[in-house]
C-alpha cells in the first residue's frame, strides 16, 4: 500500500483549483459615507462611474462598496436591475481584486448600466479598479 499523496499548493485532494482567497464586501448606508468617496478619485466608464475613497488607518478594515442610481437611469424596476447588475460585478471583481481598507461606490448610468453586456461591465469595474489603485507597489 502507498502513502497517500499530499496535493499541491492551491488544489484540493481531488485536484481542483481552490477559490482565490477573497475578501468580504460590508455595504455602505450611511449618507455621510456616499458623499466623502464623492469627493475622492473616481472614473468614468461607459456603464457606470466608480468612486474610491481610502479609509483613515484607525478605521475599521475590510472592503466596502455602495451603489446609487439617480431616477435619470429609469423608474424603479430600471434602478433595482442596474443595482444589481452592479453588485453582482462588484461581488466577482472587488472581492479579488478590491482593497482593504477601501470605500469604493458604483454609480448607474442612464440606459448604458443595464443595457451593457454583463461581460463588458465586469471587464471595465476591473479596468477602471486598475487605473485608481495605479501601479502595483
Amino acid at each position: 500500500m502507498t502513502p497517500p499523496q499530499a496535493s499541491p499548493p492551491g488544489t484540493t485532494a481531488s485536484g481542483d483549483l481552490l477559490p482565490a482567497v477573497s475578501l468580504r464586501l460590508e455595504t455602505l448606508r450611511k449618507r455621510a459615507d456616499f458623499q466623502r468617496a464623492a469627493r475622492a478619485r473616481r472614473i468614468a466608464m461607459p456603464g457606470f462611474i466608480l468612486q474610491m475613497r481610502k479609509r483613515p488607518d484607525g478605521d475599521a478594515q475590510g472592503i466596502r462598496v455602495g451603489y446609487t442610481c439617480s431616477k435619470k437611469v429609469g423608474n424603479a424596476v430600471a434602478r433595482n436591475r442596474a443595482k444589481r447588475r452592479l453588485r453582482e460585478a462588484a461581488r466577482l471583481v472587488l472581492t479579488h481584486q478590491g482593497r482593504d481598507g477601501m470605500d469604493y461606490v458604483l454609480i448607474g448610468r442612464r440606459e448604458h448600466t443595464t443595457a451593457l453586456p454583463f461581460d463588458k461591465l465586469r471587464a471595465d469595474l476591473e479596468t477602471a479598479l486598475r487605473k485608481l489603485h495605479g501601479p502595483a507597489r
